[in-house]
């Protein structure tokens, strides 16, 4: 199997990695970076479970390989826990009881904080395409759904 190093800036540090070809994003951020908010789930891209932003894009980290990753940015749950935003958004996720197992948590926030970096007064049908990627078997998406509507108001604690 080839090997090769690859170089990413994730969380706002730069890491070189040696991967397999075949090594995809989510195998670096969890077994080579100990980055466990991304979370497994389908390994199809079908649930969207480990969803990360990648330059600025949500993406599903199992779809993509790692080599593909080189010279890239790449931000998980962990590099925005400081971000006032993502304070406000796990904030009212709690509130709300949006968060019940934690599977999907992680890649909810992520969408969520997204959206909000780009609406401070999204609409049900933006929070609904922001999140339709992510599968979530406990709340029933009403919790997330009033969760990321206040999450995402400015001035709002």
């Amino acid at each position: 199997m080839a090997k090769r190093v690859v170089t990413m800036n994730v969380n706002g540090t730069v890491h070189s990695v040696q991967v397999n070809s075949p090594d995809r994003l989510i195998d670096v951020l969890r077994d080579h970076l100990g980055l466990k908010s991304v979370k497994e789930g389908c390994g199809t891209g079908d649930c969207g479970i480990c969803a990360v932003l990648v330059d600025g894009k949500l993406v599903n980290s199992c779809l993509m390989l790692a080599g593909q990753c080189d010279g890239r940015r790449a931000m998980t749950l962990e590099g925005l826990l400081d971000d006032p935003t993502m304070k406000k958004l796990q904030a009212s996720f709690v509130a709300n009881s949006a968060a019940q197992c934690g599977f999907c948590t992680p890649a909810m926030l992520m969408a969520s904080w997204d959206l909000a970096r780009r609406s401070n007064g999204p609409s049900t049908d933006e929070i609904k395409v922001a999140i339709s990627g992510i599968l979530c078997r406990c709340t029933g998406y009403y919790q997330i759904i009033d969760s990321i509507r206040q999450g995402c108001r400015e001035g709002e604690p």
